[in-house]
């Protein structure tokens, strides 16, 4: 059940926003599903197309609900009764979840709703998930999420396939949509990050000409390429300790080609940036053959075109390398990242190196006070027992 979810959650309810052309009865609608199967596949078995029977059930739950509600909810419930939606045409994009993402990227949305809407909608997070991934507390993450999708509601935004020449408009929240989509599988679900990876290749073959799709899929592929040496007897594996023989070479090389591509292009952005940054890793065959002169060069150019303190943060790690952990820690705390686990755990490692280990016991301490992932948390609490400090 929990495998169908993740993988048919997206699909399902990106079907029924086409129908009905309403997220709320969308996502009612595919959740009274899934409870239905809860209730009776357990019973009956499975059928022999969960995902079809997920979409019909959903479906017909819909309608359940408008019939139920025709008589406040207008000529539109009664025109769904009768049959009277009119089919949606592809339009220029040709996936049903592609199409979802475009639409949740409506531009009178503010971006980090759109991308939270999106999650939501399309990976069936829950709001502490989307919480997580933005570094805010739950409850502001569930007011933002009735707030978008008032705002879809009351101004009656609609729920089509935007044109092609609109595409580009769209093209920044749906990119974030796609890599925190991505983020979030690679911090364990494997089928998001699957999900994302298809995306990025869609999106990269509907939008060829743009070097940030390019960059993104590079980026994505690239990261991925490493999962096999991640993990070793259930033990998460950092970049510096994993064997790169272990590596997926071919989406290794994939992604350093896309780099290259991206390159020629010479209109670099955030995403090719941080493509690039993971190309240098790539690119060397041992850990000692890491040019982080290099890395610390994108890094820079980075937080030029995009700061964040995220950004700070990773680029700290590359000061450690080039110009001393102390430098890297001064940096590190200046940023205001309390909530986010690696900030205390990036920190942990830095005043570990230096040898005051009291005070990186306790940033291991505050990392896995932040975590839930139990991959992660197994491997700070092991740095935790070996830094000593008490």
């Amino acid at each position: 059940m929990e495998s169908v979810f993740r993988e048919e959650h997206g699909r399902a309810v990106a079907v029924l926003v086409r129908v009905f052309g309403d997220v709320d009865v969308a996502e009612e609608a595919v959740q009274d599903a899934f409870a239905e199967a809860v209730r009776r596949w357990p019973v009956d078995g499975p059928p022999p197309s969960p995902p079809g029977w997920i979409i019909t059930t959903a479906r017909n739950k819909a309608i359940d609900r408008l019939r139920r509600e025709a008589a406040r909810a207008g000529k539109q419930a009664q025109a769904v009764l009768v049959g009277e939606v009119e089919p949606v045409e592809e339009g220029a994009v040709p996936d049903e979840r592609l199409r979802l993402i475009f639409t949740c990227c409506h531009p009178a949305l503010a971006l980090q709703a759109r991308v939270a809407l999106t999650l939501r909608l399309l990976g069936g997070l829950t709001t502490a998930e989307i919480a997580r991934a933005f570094l805010v507390p739950e409850k502001t993450m569930a007011q933002r999420l009735v707030r978008a999708k008032g705002k879809i509601r009351d101004a009656g935004i609609p729920y089509r396939v935007p044109e092609e020449a609109d595409l580009p408009g769209r093209l920044s929240g749906v990119l974030a949509v796609i890599y925190l989509v991505f983020n979030q599988g690679y911090g364990g679900r494997d089928d998001l990050a699957a999900e994302a990876v298809r995306l990025g290749r869609v999106l990269a073959e509907l939008m060829p000409d743009e070097p940030e799709v390019q960059g993104l899929l590079a980026l994505m592929l690239l990261i991925e390429s490493r999962k096999p040496a991640r993990m070793v007897d259930g033990e998460l594996v950092l970049l510096a300790d994993q064997d790169r023989g272990l590596w997926d070479r071919a989406l290794v090389d994939e992604g350093l080609a896309l780099v290259r591509g991206c390159l020629r292009r010479n209109r670099p952005g955030p995403y090719q940036i941080q493509a690039a940054i993971n190309a240098v890793h790539g690119d060397a065959a041992r850990v000692e053959d890491t040019r982080w002169d290099e890395i610390l060069q994108l890094y820079d150019q980075l937080m030029a075109v995009a700061p964040s303190p995220v950004v700070a943060l990773n680029r700290a790690v590359a000061v450690a390398e080039v110009e001393g952990v102390e430098a890297a820690l001064a940096i590190v705390d200046g940023l205001d990242l309390g909530r986010y686990y690696l900030f205390h755990a990036i920190r942990a490692d830095l005043l570990r190196r230096l040898g005051r280990r009291r005070e990186a016991a306790a940033a291991y301490d505050m990392a896995i006070e932040r975590t839930e992932n139990e991959a992660e948390l197994a491997f700070l609490k092991g740095r935790r027992v070996r830094s000593g400090g008490g």
